[in-house]
């Protein structure tokens, strides 16, 4: 039965406290910030636009170290019929077909010549598409993560990174999801388990 009451970091406190170092070959990940999560008419509207501010500074300092950025998107064929179960279980997932203005990339934080974009449509980055292949061929080893929604495509994205083998290190000021509660407990639980979580701050002092 799991301890109810104390003090949450002392209960995690010696068995999951463990640190990661950041590599040699980085790459920055920017997860599907996209029009549906910073529209108010959009049924996925998460008003996130302090992350999104930190995300455009992130890859500004990205660019400025000259390492690969990556852009992720969400689409569907009509109807849905690509999206499986997880499309079945999340019925807002429609303004992702094909064709939504809701699917767009914003003008603030666009791919630019030379940047790469993965087209998904599950949860996480490397689920179904090539991005593990193309970061293994860039020689990549670290990879910063940033985007929406910390609690569901952020976290199966860096948890899958550390199951494939990339260090893992997520921007907390540069995720955002609808609601804290879920935001602060995600990044709590992969601070423990899987990755590290970092301020932008520190993104950028350690790209520079």
């Amino acid at each position: 039965m799991a301890e109810e009451g104390g003090d949450l970091a002392a209960n995690y406190a010696g068995a999951f406290d463990g640190h990661l170092p950041f590599g040699d070959r980085p790459a920055l990940i920017i997860v599907d910030l996209v029009e549906a999560y910073l529209q108010p008419t959009s049924p996925l509207f998460a008003g996130i636009d302090d992350a999104l501010e930190s995300a455009v500074r992130l890859a500004a300092a990205a660019r400025a170290a000259g390492i690969p950025i990556i852009f992720t998107n969400v689409e569907y064929q009509p109807g849905g019929a690509d999206g499986g179960v997880f499309y079945r279980k999340v019925p807002a997932l429609k303004v992702f077909e094909k064709g939504s203005p809701l699917g767009a990339f914003p003008a603030v934080l666009s791919p630019q010549d030379g940047d790469i974009v993965i087209t998904k449509r599950y949860a996480s980055a490397f689920f179904a598409t090539h991005l593990a292949a193309t970061l293994t061929a860039l020689k990549v080893d670290t990879l910063l993560v940033c985007g929406t929604s910390t609690s569901g495509c952020i976290r199966a994205t860096a948890l899958d990174a550390c199951q494939h083998g990339f260090l893992p290190f997520v921007v907390s000021d540069a995720c955002g999801d609808r609601h804290l509660a879920p935001h602060d407990a995600n990044l709590f639980d992969l601070q423990a388990k899987y990755a590290e979580v970092i301020g932008e701050a520190e993104a950028i002092a350690l790209l520079s």
